[in-house]
């Protein structure tokens, strides 16, 4: 079973479902250690100290992984230990580069294990975690990790479980369509990885309990209607406020589309 509920000992662990992972040898501790760097916790606090994002603060400690998103040279690799990263919600994998001798960290996809072959670069044949041209991967395929722009680093398909799927090509352009079903141009230059992020069934879990989220830097979302009419414009009152819906610091809060810009690689949302 992939997702595990534990014997209800609390309150809170009744409530909780979580990833079972016993089968896939995750390692807890970082194997890479040149690969890690100290990470602050801004607390939503901006450079001056003041916030200006709300409900975030107090979380575990955690250091950053580097992980390679720019995998477009020529490479070999064998992948030495699949890991947890407490930045992201899907698994890395540690790999070791026979052509370059060097090891790095990748976003994992399902169905990578330990001893598994991947490989980048332009003449690269597709197959699962090896990342290369679009241009080269067949229609209907699917992909994570791809770059929007030649130039630029893999952004799109990186959360757990996400995916898109190469719908139309042709020598300069293709058209990929993401989990969220919008479509967008892309060139076919572009870079991408075959296969599917891993931790599918994330979105599955349950934390259980309210510290569990103060572990995660998740602070307690209070009411604007809860509040003193000098903390919130909805606060006060002997009933429940109603009336127009304001920011707490009284602007309209307007619902649905503000931004009037748009992006023509974009076809449909």
């Amino acid at each position: 079973m992939i997702l595990q509920k534990v014997k209800p000992t609390t309150a809170s662990r009744r409530q909780l479902i979580k990833l079972n992972q016993s089968n896939l040898n995750i390692n807890k501790k970082p194997l890479l250690k040149n690969k890690i760097v100290g990470k602050k916790n801004s607390s939503g606090r901006n450079n001056s100290g003041k916030i200006t994002v709300f409900h975030k603060g107090g979380g575990v400690k955690k250091k950053y992984r580097k992980v390679d998103f720019n995998r477009k040279f020529n490479s070999t690799s064998i992948v030495c230990s699949i890991e947890h990263d407490p930045n992201r919600n899907a698994y890395i994998a540690s790999t070791f580069d026979f052509i370059n001798k060097k090891f790095d960290y990748i976003l994992a996809p399902q169905g990578l294990r330990i001893g598994d072959i991947v490989k980048s670069g332009l003449e690269t044949e597709p197959s699962l975690g090896s990342s290369l041209p679009i241009a080269n991967i067949p229609i209907g395929t699917p992909i994570y990790n791809v770059s929007p722009k030649v130039s630029s680093p893999s952004q799109i398909s990186r959360s757990a479980g996400t995916f898109s799927i190469v719908k139309e090509k042709t020598e300069k352009y293709a058209v990929i369509e993401l989990s969220s079903g919008e479509q967008r141009y892309v060139s076919a230059k572009c870079f991408a990885s075959v296969g599917e992020v891993s931790k599918e069934l994330y979105f599955l879990t349950r934390l259980g309990k309210a510290g569990q989220a103060r572990w995660v830097n998740k602070r307690p979302t209070v009411r604007g209607v809860a509040m003193n009419p000098i903390d919130h414009p909805h606060g006060g009152g002997e009933g429940k406020k109603s009336g127009k819906s304001r920011t707490p610091w009284g602007k309209p809060n307007q619902r649905g589309k503000t931004s009037k810009s748009t992006n023509k690689l974009i076809i449909k949302r």
